[in-house]
């Protein structure tokens, strides 16, 4: 029992760390410069990403490799784990 709680508080800390550090991210990537969390922009919003990628369990891969790759977006920056953590938290939206 103790060992499920501390998975759960572990998890829950590590999204917690990743919802607070992710809009400051985006904007230090350069993201927000075409993308708002609701509006659109020169892109689609992030809440509209997430909407159209809701329920697809490949999701996150493919939009990382996309970023990461350059299809479909200007290729990023950004390392991979950063891009990674930027896709978990778009998808959250």
């Amino acid at each position: 029992m103790k060992a499920i709680v501390i998975a759960s508080t572990a998890a829950f800390a590590f999204a917690a760390s990743v919802a607070q550090a992710s809009p400051e991210l985006a904007k230090s990537s350069g993201c927000t410069n075409c993308h708002d969390v609701s509006a659109k922009k020169v892109g689609p919003s992030f809440k509209s990403v997430a909407e159209k990628y809701k329920g697809k369990a490949d999701a996150e891969d493919k939009l990382v490799a996309e970023l990461r790759e350059g299809k479909k977006h200007p290729k990023v920056a950004a390392s991979e784990a950063d891009t990674k953590t930027l896709v978990k938290w778009v998808l959250s939206q």
